[in-house]
């Protein structure tokens, strides 16, 4: 694959190589929600040096894994998002939420910052489960009955969730950066035990597992739906 260059588009580059989703979230880059941006619009945007990030993209060592997301038909890359994603999310946050809990109780007294990490990810858990809900129950059936009808026209009903849906990752994003923050990138601490280091790998797992969700869904699914149906009449 040839190598990734400054002027790319953040969304181009995950979809050619997924492996690079934890490279740019380590940097700080939002690629899900943001991913219309170039390699080089970002990074000033964000503060980091765009040549030490194109080095590690570039060096990583990670073999390709072309996904060709944008090949899916919408119905498809629907039921991949939702046996993938959702399915994903369903079972992590219940496990998580025992762990987060757990931790915060009796780790808290000496990481304070644990009772934070405990509201944020009830915070996400609970903005995340009605949108998977929403997604699977109006608005990817909505979306899977326009498939081979372009005649058929986008709802103002599904036209507003769609722009509600993507507020909805944006709040996501930024609940998953502040977790970032606080943690210290996940660092696991010296005093840490076994619960403390899989809550923090699981904190891990579910960010990159959201980012790529959400990445598939603004800068794959959500535009061609939009292009597809033209503007409202």
């Amino acid at each position: 694959m040839a190598a990734f260059t400054s002027d790319q588009i953040l969304g181009d580059i995950v979809t050619a190589d997924p492996s690079t989703t934890r490279i740019l979230s380590k940097f700080g880059i939002d690629f899900c929600c943001h991913g219309q941006r170039t390699l080089t619009d970002a990074c000033a945007a964000d503060g980091v040096d765009a040549a030490e990030l194109l080095a590690a993209l570039n060096s990583s060592g990670a073999p390709a894994q072309r996904a060709d997301w944008a090949d899916f038909d919408d119905p498809s890359l629907i039921a991949h998002i939702v046996s993938t994603h959702h399915r994903f999310l369903w079972e992590e946050f219940p496990r998580l939420a025992e762990l987060v809990d757990k931790v915060a109780r009796v780790h808290g007294p000496n990481h304070g910052e644990l009772v934070r990490v405990r509201e944020l990810f009830h915070q996400l858990r609970a903005g995340m489960e009605p949108h998977l809900r929403t997604e699977e129950t109006m608005l990817f059936p909505e979306i899977s009955l326009r498939a081979g009808r372009p005649d058929r026209p986008l709802s103002d009903e599904v036209r507003n969730e769609l722009a509600e849906n993507q507020q909805e990752h944006d709040n996501a994003g930024h609940l998953l950066a502040e977790l970032r923050e606080l943690t210290d990138d996940y660092t696991i601490p010296a005093d840490a035990c076994a619960s403390y280091t899989a809550m923090l790998a699981g904190l891990a797992d579910l960010e990159s597992d959201i980012h790529l969700h959400v990445h598939k869904e603004n800068n794959v699914l959500f535009p061609r739906v939009l292009a597809e149906a033209g503007s409202p009449a």
